[in-house]
């Protein structure tokens, strides 16, 4: 009767300890829609959560990428703040190495430097980010090689 008692309890404690890890593994924010933009490389879900306006000269969103999924190098006039949130992913500077970047990292990306991130090749990847937009929005540029996303320059 103990042992049966013991492996109830032990079975009980391992489902509480799933049950904790998927909790964890739930989004605070809509993971949005599935991108159609021509700015990327591979599956990005956006999610716009505050637009800009009159008051708050910045918007909010959440990005979501597919392993292996990237944007395109871009830049941010008034700069940007990546807090990331799930898994791993790379963030480059033109003519600097390629970093890797993990959940609960922040990532601030100068104003007006060229630059890209996105997942890494075997893990999904997400950020909220924060974009002043009083000195324009994002410029897009070209795609991301093959040999500059696997680290060279």
């Amino acid at each position: 009767m103990k042992t049966m008692r013991r492996a109830i309890g032990a079975g009980i404690f391992l489902l509480a300890l799933a049950t904790q890890a998927a909790a964890q593994q739930t989004a605070i924010f809509p993971k949005g829609e599935i991108a159609t933009v021509d700015n990327h490389t591979g599956t990005v879900w956006l999610k716009e959560l505050s637009e800009a306006d009159s008051v708050f000269a910045y918007s909010i969103a959440t990005a979501t990428f597919a392993p292996g999924a990237k944007l395109d190098w871009h830049i941010h006039p008034a700069g940007q703040i990546l807090l990331i949130t799930e898994g791993i992913g790379y963030y480059q500077e033109r003519g600097k190495p390629r970093q890797t970047v993990k959940k609960g990292q922040v990532i601030k990306c100068q104003p007006g430097v060229e630059h890209w991130h996105g997942a890494a090749p075997k893990s999904t990847f997400a950020y909220l980010a924060t974009t002043p937009t009083q000195k324009g929005k994002t410029v897009w540029l070209k795609r991301v090689t093959a040999a500059e996303y696997q680290g060279g320059r």
